[in-house]
């Protein structure tokens, strides 16, 4: 078959790159945008991902580099660390025969070695904001060299506060530069972007696909973020499980779950941005052979994971993004088999389920946990079942032999047996049954709005300054209320306080809940689950400027 790239005109190089990764014919994205990028366009690319836009960007850049500077002359940003490690690999992947010297920068790594690769000569950065932003106030990254600036799921960068960022990274660039952005949702806020940073620029949308959920079986379970593991756990005693796909939020969250799971029993593996390509390859592999049943990734990690009998995918964490949902959900029910797609939804997450059912124009089930019950009847049929095997095989002799030295001294042939199966269940005693709190149903209509006289105005991601905001009155379940030491008189706003915790804690800023900021701190409700990681962060947090103290109110 004619390999269809041949239509871009692409350097041998890198066509032969294209061959060997299996490529064979461009995806609508690439179709779309490609000739674009080669000729030198600003580009919006509106598609989801999992469409191949990263090829779509990649190449084009690749194609135009001018191989023999040492100065940066391509620039891609990304939202995560995961995503920018991601797109770097398929740079060198696909440039692998250019000799491309590609870097990728993101927070939580040492300066060191970023800076030693930044001096040796770069080409192409791909990079988070934060990141970015600190290597060009060292004076290590020069951007006035840049050709091409690529802002990678800019819909993402946004919703996590993100903006300042950018377009201070961007004023570090020529006017000159070639400026593609790419955004699953076409928003009034990249609007705006795009006309002051984009120059006659063409919009390209792929249509979105949609779930297909007849043979998957959805449904939820509505805990507390601190009992996750042990509804999973539950869950996973009861379940007929060929094979596990489970989403965590974070690339330490996965290695966390995994290690969890193994320690109940539940032998999993993980598959995250850590991961070499050899190692990732490997992981796969034990995972297609039926030699692990449980695989726990990251969305980014998973991209490209093309398997056909995955009989469950567990959201442990909600996807940050309503696309990302039908991905996940896409992966089990298919070959014309039958799927199961979990979710385990804390209180705070409620709103982000409806928009997803609202998004598929699919219900998803509320279910119920199994009960202690409910699993130990479970073990007890589980433990039968195995005995009938051994009944009916008849290849016991010597423990037959056993058993009737123990009659001959006296003992009964019951007891005898009780004994025998009380020992085959020690391992039980190895796995016990976490206790899960529950959750009160909660009907929204029947709650009070609040009052949104005087100052109630909305102001961005949804938080009012009064109106959401609910002071000193109740939280909502499964929230923690915390304290920043900055208010009105630093010039705080919603917006800052999502972004800035979202970012820097590497939290979804969806979940971040009621704000009421005072006139010398504020007051933030965040998910239980995540207080730890806000915590953690603490002395690190920054906004306008000027360092912030945060700490349980």
């Amino acid at each position: 078959m004619l390999n269809e790239f041949i239509q871009f005109n692409l350097h041998p190089q890198l066509m032969q790159a294209v061959n060997e990764l299996g490529y064979e014919e461009p995806t609508p994205i690439q179709v779309a945008v490609i000739p674009l990028m080669l000729e030198g366009r600003d580009v919006i690319g509106q598609a989801q991902t999992g469409t191949g836009k990263t090829a779509a960007f990649s190449l084009p850049i690749l194609q135009n580099l001018v191989l023999g500077q040492g100065q940066v002359q391509a620039l891609v940003v990304t939202p995560t660390r995961e995503l920018a490690m991601q797109v770097a690999k398929s740079f060198n992947d696909y440039g692998r025969y250019r000799k491309v010297r590609v870097l990728a920068v993101y927070g939580g790594q040492p300066y060191g070695q970023q800076i030693f690769q930044l001096k040796k000569g770069v080409n192409v950065v791909v990079g988070t904001p934060g990141r970015l932003l600190d290597l060009i106030k060292r004076k290590v990254l020069d951007l006035s060299g840049v050709r091409t600036v690529v802002l990678d799921e800019a819909d993402e960068m946004l919703s996590m506060g993100f903006i300042e960022d950018m377009e201070a990274i961007l004023e570090q660039t020529p006017s000159t530069r070639q400026t593609t952005l790419f955004s699953a949702t076409i928003s009034p806020a990249i609007r705006r972007l795009a006309e002051k940073y984009l120059s006659d620029h063409q919009v390209e949308t792929i249509e979105r696909k949609q779930l297909t959920v007849a043979s998957i079986e959805q449904r939820y379970y509505l805990v507390k973020g601190a009992d996750k593991l042990a509804a999973l756990s539950r869950l996973f005693e009861i379940e007929e499980i060929g094979s596990a796909l489970i989403f965590a939020r974070t690339r330490i969250g996965t290695g966390q779950l995994a290690h969890e799971l193994t320690q109940r029993g539940f032998p999993a593996e993980t598959l995250n941005g850590d991961l070499s390509q050899d190692a990732r390859e490997r992981v796969l592999g034990r995972f297609r052979r039926n030699q692990i049943k449980v695989l726990v990734a990251t969305d980014v990690a998973a991209r490209g994971l093309d398997i056909d009998d995955i009989s469950h995918v567990i959201n442990y964490d909600l996807p940050q993004d309503l696309e990302g949902y039908v991905h996940r959900v896409g992966r089990t029910g298919r070959a014309g088999k039958t799927g199961i797609a979990i979710s385990l939804v804390t209180p705070a997450e409620r709103g982000r389920l409806r928009r997803i059912e609202s998004f598929t124009k699919q219900s998803i089930t509320r279910a119920s946990l199994p009960t202690i019950a409910d699993i130990e009847t479970k073990r007890e049929e589980a433990l039968l079942e195995r005995m009938m095997v051994w009944l009916q095989r008849n290849r016991c002799r010597r423990e037959r032999e056993m058993v009737i030295e123990l009659v001959e001294q006296g003992y009964d042939p019951v007891d005898i047996a009780a004994s025998a199966l009380k020992l085959s269940r020690i391992e039980e005693k190895q796995r016990p049954i976490a206790a899960v709190a529950e959750v009160k149903d909660f009907h929204p209509r029947n709650r009070q709005r609040p009052n949104n006289r005087g100052n109630g105005r909305k102001q961005g991601n949804g938080h009012a300054s009064n109106g959401r905001q609910r002071g000193n009155k109740a939280r909502e379940e499964g929230m923690v209320r915390l304290s920043m030491s900055a208010g009105k008189a630093q010039g705080i706003r919603p917006n800052d306080v999502v972004g800035t915790i979202a970012y820097q804690a590497n939290i979804p800023g969806y979940t971040i809940g009621a704000i009421r900021i005072q006139d010398e701190h504020t007051l933030v409700d965040v998910p239980e689950q995540y207080v730890s990681q806000v915590l953690d962060k603490a002395g690190a947090i920054q906004i306008h400027r000027q360092a912030i103290t945060i700490e349980r109110a």
